[in-house]
């Protein structure tokens, strides 16, 4: 009876390692056909795959090759703050007024927003927290203090944070537009705006319907031609240096439903000044002055009003939703917020240069090498992000024992039937996530950089690989 049991027992153990083998064995299969596909000639590929429990490695090819990550690294910053803010974390905006309020109503003084860095504040993401609902908010508690018209200014304050809004590595094709828009102690709307086109026949000029919502402060020079039919949107917007125009530039196909691009905010501490001046006007509310933020200020060398009276504080969605939101439609700008965030959290200047050192040395006391981490940025919009699959595996299996791992989870799209992140940037294809195998628990990291052809051809093939961790 015992030599039947432990014959029965080394039959459980070798089935169990045949089993491992046979997954290692059809991972080195896939992953050799990609590397010999004709797309990855000159290109760098890279996987790993970890027990996300034990942590032990399943299969690894290049797994110390620094890649560009593109929006998988929005991983790191997620975990990253999950851990140094914790799940239930909240920004806190305040609004208040400097100077006095005399018996008649009247504010000699000025109003101001003092962002705290909150990514949502008018955001069309959340209940509670859009942009008609936060102006009704700001003006329930300005009429609640009495005030009745203001001898002063509106003034978007967003220096908490520092004043370089676009991390070094960004190219200059990317910063004007929607996923491009800079960071700011005051966002709004997620610091970005519409533009409605007036579209026609192929390569004929585009001209401009409107802005949503109005930006009457801002000028356009459309630069924008009609294509032909399939060619989708390739237009570009390009952000003023020092001034108030806004270059569109590319081609936009004819069968375009949307009729329309979204562009970055050059300063949303502005134009968050510049919408509650105009609701406060549009109610009768008068203010004398024209709104101003740090930047206008300091371009006119005029000093910045503390808030002396505070009337609201608004709260921001938990860290939980927002990570949510940065993940499922992969936000850039939360990304990067949350990256000064945790500088500021961690006592430093909110600048992503310190979110970035405060990022490396949390993972390096946790046993990964800073060289393996090696980033300008929180969203992996910079081409220039070098991060190797083995340190992002690692990542995503450390965040599996947190108490808030379901939030994380949660926030991870669906892909090819997996939970995981997906990142695209030129010629770069990534992806990280996990998948149960047999029962058994993993996380993956898998990039190529460099590929040729077509995106779609590239994910097709990846997908063939990571079939095999079904």
């Amino acid at each position: 009876m015992r030599i039947k049991a432990l014959l029965l027992i080394n039959f459980v153990l070798l089935a169990g390692i045949a089993g491992a083998q046979s997954l290692q064995q059809k991972l080195q299969t896939a992953f050799n056909r990609l590397q010999q596909d004709s797309q990855c000639k000159y290109a760098s590929l890279s996987l790993a795959v970890l027990d996300a429990k034990t942590g032990e490695t399943v299969f690894a090819a290049n797994p110390n090759m620094g890649m560009a990550t593109a929006s998988t690294l929005k991983v790191i910053t997620s975990v990253t703050a999950f851990n140094i803010l914790g799940k239930d974390f909240q920004y806190q905006t305040q609004f208040g007024y400097s100077g006095s309020i005399m018996a008649d109503g009247t504010l000699n003084g000025d109003l101001i927003i003092k962002g705290a860095g909150d990514p949502t504040l008018g955001s069309w993401r959340y209940a509670g927290h859009k942009e008609n609902e936060v102006l009704t908010q700001i003006v329930a508690s300005l009429q609640k203090a009495g005030i009745k018209r203001i001898n002063g200014r509106v003034i978007g304050d967003d220096s908490i944070f520092d004043t370089q809004s676009i991390p070094d590595g960004w190219i200059w094709m990317d910063v004007g537009n929607y996923y491009g828009a800079g960071t700011s102690g005051l966002c709004w709307r997620e610091n970005q705006f519409d533009i409605k086109l007036k579209t026609g026949p192929a390569d004929t000029p585009i001209g401009i319907v409107r802005t949503v919502p109005n930006t009457p402060y801002l000028t356009f020079k459309s630069e924008l031609l009609n294509a032909a039919a399939g060619t989708g949107d390739d237009a570009y917007g390009y952000l003023p240096v020092g001034n108030k125009l806004i270059y569109l530039r590319g081609t936009y196909a004819a069968d375009q439903s949307k009729k329309s691009i979204s562009v970055a905010i050059p300063d949303p501490a502005f134009d968050a000044a510049f919408r509650l001046t105009d609701t406060l006007r549009r109610l009768g509310i008068t203010v004398s002055v024209e709104p101003e933020s740090v930047l206008t200020l300091n371009s006119k060398g005029q000093p910045l009003p503390a808030i002396s009276n505070r009337l609201a504080t608004i709260l921001s969605p938990t860290l939980s939703k927002i990570i949510y939101w940065l993940n499922q439609k992969s936000i850039n700008l939360y990304a990067e917020q949350l990256l000064k965030t945790i500088a500021w959290k961690s006592g430093k200047q909110a600048s992503t240069e310190n979110g970035v050192e405060v990022e490396q040395d949390f993972w390096k006391a946790r046993g990964i090498d800073p060289n393996s981490l090696n980033v300008a940025d929180g969203s992996g919009l910079s081409p220039g992000d070098r991060v190797t699959t083995l340190t992002m595996a690692t990542v995503l299996k450390s965040a599996k024992t947190a108490g808030w791992f379901h939030d994380f989870y949660e926030s991870l799209p669906v892909y090819n039937n997996m939970k995981m992140k997906s990142g695209s940037i030129l010629n770069v294809l990534t992806y990280a996530g996990y998948q149960t195998h047999n029962g058994r628990e993993l996380c993956f990291s898998i990039m190529v950089n460099n590929f040729n052809g077509s995106s779609k051809g590239i994910k097709e093939k990846m997908f063939r690989v990571l079939d095999e961790l079904k």
